[in-house]
């Protein structure tokens, strides 16, 4: 018991540091503390993201674990349609997405230029319209989908489906303020996590 609520602290406090280092504070206070620098910030975002969630997941599989429920049978079936429907959000979420800009390459080349950081980039395109975060959606259909449930890695999945879908209304609030009544107009038209039949973004 006190390992699975170690494994929960750990992912909560993952989580948290991962949403508080890209909210609007975040920018903010980094902006004005790294100055001409803060070119950096969204490339080290990534790295530090990266760079604590491998021990952790070591740490989690590296733990004794009992199998709640397998995928057997006919349950292969609905695996593979999760798999297959998180690959293909994945994909299509890469090609309208500007991958430098994300990574924090595009802003790092910036820096090196000595350029001011290009404003956020709004796309309603592709997958976009259809739904408004392909890759949320994809990452909650990826998680359930992958390997057996275990009463440890139940514990991660169940966190990170509240961290993706409590980070989109996170996101959502930032894009708003961020880039106003396009991206309002744009929520109205397009769902959030789920794709559903295109609509015109004028309605």
């Amino acid at each position: 018991m006190l390992t699975l609520i170690s494994l929960c602290s750990l992912w909560i406090a993952w989580c948290a540091q991962h949403s508080l280092l890209i909210s609007s504070h975040a920018h903010r206070t980094a902006r004005t503390l790294l100055g001409r620098y803060f070119g950096l910030y969204r490339l080290g975002y990534v790295l530090f993201s990266v760079v604590t969630l491998v021990p952790l997941l070591y740490y989690q599989y590296s733990l004794p674990q009992h199998v709640i429920f397998a995928w057997h049978g006919p349950w292969r079936l609905l695996q593979a349609g999760l798999l297959i429907y998180a690959a293909v959000l994945f994909y299509l979420g890469s090609r309208v997405y500007d991958m430098a800009y994300f990574l924090g390459i595009s802003q790092w080349r910036q820096y090196r230029r000595a350029e001011a950081p290009a404003p956020l980039p709004f796309r309603c395109d592709g997958i976009l319209g259809y739904v408004r975060h392909p890759w949320y959606g994809g990452g909650i259909a990826f998680l359930w989908g992958a390997g057996p449930n275990s009463d440890v890695s139940l514990l991660g999945k169940v966190i990170l489906s509240a961290y993706l879908v409590i980070g989109t209304f996170l996101e959502e609030k930032r894009l708003k303020k961020e880039l106003g009544t396009p991206y309002i107009t744009y929520c109205r038209s397009v769902p959030m996590l789920i794709p559903w039949k295109r609509k015109s973004l004028g309605a």
